[in-house]
């Protein structure tokens, strides 16, 4: 009966998911507190509850599910530094043709997602690329697929590359055999790796749409002028208009330098930067705000740094200077925004009029729209003032902290010493980075809480909790029982079984979900047919990163959509072959390896 129940649940449970709009994470809980409450007839008794208390909560302290959390702080450090800007901005340098972009995008991509969770990756990315497009003339179609792939790729190459393999290697431990190493997952995730880049590269751009992104990022035409300067530890100082990159960004133009008081329009591209160089700029919104997070440049207005708060305490507001406002007719500087607004003029926009003056020296109108620095306290004090008519915070808008950068990526790099040299575990490793990126200021306690994806996080604990439902209620030993009975005891063949009801399911539901689900059923044919449930984990593993195939396989997957102006079709011409070719892979290598 306890089985049946189970399976009918399980089945309701993806009608939902696939069928309605109702959050995944309520679905999940759901289901779990239905399995804790569903009245079970037994030896003429009632009893509440397929599932304990217990074990219904079990996934909540999943080793795996901690350490997820942790990691998340981890990425979320390196994304607030600037490190995964600077290494995706050194690493793709300026392709000529759409395969030689897709290598350059993949590789860095690849090794990055082997350490770091993925969705921080694409995050970062996807601007990164967008700017790549604007200067290339690429179309975002045929570049943010396989950026979305190579950072999936790239997860499967360790343990901590992707949240799923810490899923699987968290249910291991739970019942009770010892831990994958780092690199035991490698073996296997490197081979696919490889066939799935090779694919991308050579392949992709033949599957793929050429077209323009659906969502523009720079419909807004509004132009805003900005004035940065070129530091004395700048590592632009000796380099081109051209080398620094400053030549042809997206919708963003150089207007002219002053150096030394002397003002040089219409900059040739060949012009050498030096210390102390302001250089003027001219462009929309989003790329303005890009500029000020760009690494050897800072704002030229020395006023940021006298503001008391600290830089990664602040982001950028857009205002709209009101018509009773006591700015109006006074030049920036005279208008005293650190001391009367705790705030700092960043940028002027007019009217589509192109502003050639040091921000300080610009006479502030009315209707003016000003890009400012400011705390977070600054919308909640002025979002109502008479000074202004609109207050609006600009998202992902903090300055970088570059001077972190390589103190982040040291302790990124003594995390992934300190477990392959059997220091400490994934769980302690990840902890005690986390921590010590807080503690060294790499990003506050506030963002630390903001980078953990609750809703993945509790989908993750209660599907660890259905699949504990799936083993106590005799479910999963009914359908390994099936599965071995349907694949005549080949462990090939049953591992071809697992292997593809974990990719379906994956493809129907998220990927840890799935993994969750299908773990316990590889548990029991390992034990069934007498031999190591390794390979039918690294299998469950792969196959649960494996959803290529459709925009909702991954979590990923959906992350680019907009960017890339994609349809569902794309997704299907692109994802099924590379699932299959991903697929025969990893099994072929687990069969080699492990000598089914």
């Amino acid at each position: 009966m306890e089985p049946i129940v189970v399976l009918v649940l399980i089945f309701l449970m993806l009608f939902l998911l696939v069928f309605t709009k109702i959050a995944g994470d309520f679905i999940f809980l759901g289901t779990l507190a239905v399995l804790m409450v569903f009245p079970i007839f037994k030896d003429g008794n009632i009893y509440l509850g397929i599932l304990s208390v217990k074990d219904a909560l079990s996934g909540f302290s999943n080793p795996g599910l901690i350490t997820i959390a942790f990691l998340y702080v981890v990425s979320e450090s390196l994304k607030n530094t600037g490190a995964i800007d600077w290494i995706g901005q050194v690493l793709l340098g300026s392709p000529k043709t759409i395969r030689n972009a897709i290598y350059r995008i993949s590789l860095p991509v690849v090794g990055m997602s082997a350490f770091l969770n993925n969705t921080p990756i694409v995050s970062m990315m996807v601007p990164v690329i967008s700017d790549l497009c604007k200067k290339t003339k690429f179309s975002p179609s045929k570049l943010m697929i396989p950026m979305c792939y190579a950072a999936t790729l790239g997860g499967i190459c360790t343990l901590i590359g992707t949240s799923t393999n810490l899923v699987v290697n968290g249910m291991m431990i739970a019942k009770g055999l010892p831990s994958l190493g780092l690199f035991d997952i490698t073996w296997i995730g490197v081979p696919c790796a490889l066939v799935g880049i090779l694919f991308l590269v050579f392949i992709g751009p033949l599957l793929l749409p050429d077209r323009d992104s659906s969502r523009k990022r720079f419909e807004n035409p509004r132009e805003y002028t900005i004035e940065m300067l070129v530091p004395k530890s700048s590592n632009l100082i000796g380099k081109t208009v051209t080398e620094a990159g400053l030549r042809n960004l997206p919708s963003l133009f150089l207007v002219e330098i002053t150096r030394d008081e002397e003002i040089i329009p219409a900059v040739n591209p060949e012009f050498k930067l030096k210390e102390g160089d302001r250089l003027l700029f001219a462009g929309v919104v989003e790329s303005v705000k890009d500029l000020t997070t760009q690494r050897g440049l800072v704002l030229a207005t020395d006023q940021i740094f006298k503001l008391t708060s600290p830089r990664h305490y602040r982001q950028l507001f857009e205002v709209v200077v009101s018509n009773s406002s006591p700015v109006v007719n006074q030049t920036i500087r005279e208008a005293k925004f650190r001391t009367n607004y705790g705030a700092v003029v960043v940028a002027v926009a007019r009217n589509n009029e192109r502003i050639k003056k040091k921000i300080g020296d610009i006479v502030i109108n009315q209707g003016d729209i000003l890009l400012i620095e400011a705390t977070n306290s600054f919308y909640e004090n002025y979002k109502d003032s008479r000074d202004f008519f609109l207050v609006s915070p600009l998202e992902d808008s903090t300055p970088r902290s570059h001077k972190s950068a390589p103190l982040a990526i040291l302790i990124l790099f003594l995390m992934v010493v300190s477990v392959v040299a059997n220091i400490f575990d994934m769980l302690q490793a990840s902890m005690i980075a986390a921590f010590v990126m807080i503690l060294s200021r790499c990003l506050t306690i506030t963002k630390a809480r903001k980078s953990l994806d609750f809703s993945v996080l509790l989908i993750i604990a209660a599907s660890l909790g259905i699949g504990k439902a799936i083993e106590t209620s005799g479910l999963s030993s009914n359908l390994a029982n099936l599965i071995t009975t349907s694949v005549h005891e080949s462990p090939i063949l049953s591992l071809v079984a697992i292997y593809l009801v974990t990719w379906l399911l994956t493809e129907l539901l998220t990927n840890n979900a799935a993994v969750a689900l299908t773990f316990p059923i590889a548990l029991q044919l390992a034990g069934g047919l007498g031999i190591s449930v390794i390979p039918y984990a690294l299998a469950v593993m792969v196959a649960g990163s494996a959803g290529f195939a459709t925009p909702f396989g991954y979590q990923t997957n959906l992350m680019v959509y907009g960017p890339g102006g994609y349809n569902y079709s794309d997704y299907l011409r692109i994802g099924i072959p590379l699932s299959i070719i991903v697929g025969i892979t990893a099994i072929a290598a687990i069969i080699f390896k492990w000598g089914l």
